[in-house]
């Protein structure tokens, strides 16, 4: 086998949990395949280059193997291998992300929060 439909390869190396769900994330542009748009029927071959736009950052993966059936994960991460610039950038948005202030922090209106409440409770004696 040296040609792939791309929705049953995205499938089959574990990316999304069935083809149709790959295939509707491939008609949203999620995923391009050598920096084209693609389409789920588009065969795949080795040494392709599919971007996936699943979290952020995107994922970019050289496809390395092909195959048809939905294995192991184990036997599922041997089909891909992802690109160091890609790895890098990803370790580097969730350090970001690690570092960033907690989101709730900010939020001073609207209800108190049980801790704010208890705070009040025992600044007025009760």
């Amino acid at each position: 086998m040296d040609r792939l439909r791309l929705d049953k390869w995205l499938w089959a190396a574990r990316f999304y949990k069935t083809r149709s769900l790959a295939a509707q994330e491939i008609n949203k542009a999620r995923v391009e395949v050598n920096g084209l748009a693609a389409k789920p029927a588009r065969e795949l071959s080795v040494g392709d280059l599919v971007r996936l736009k699943k979290e952020q950052p995107a994922m970019l993966v050289k496809v390395i193997a092909l195959s048809a059936v939905r294995g192991p994960a184990t036997v599922a991460r041997l089909l891909y291998e992802e690109t160091p610039d890609s790895v890098a950038a990803r370790a580097h948005a969730a350090e970001q992300r690690r570092l960033a202030p907690e989101p709730a922090l900010a939020h001073t209106e609207g209800r108190p929060t049980k801790r704010d409440r208890r705070e009040l409770e025992r600044a007025r004696g009760r």
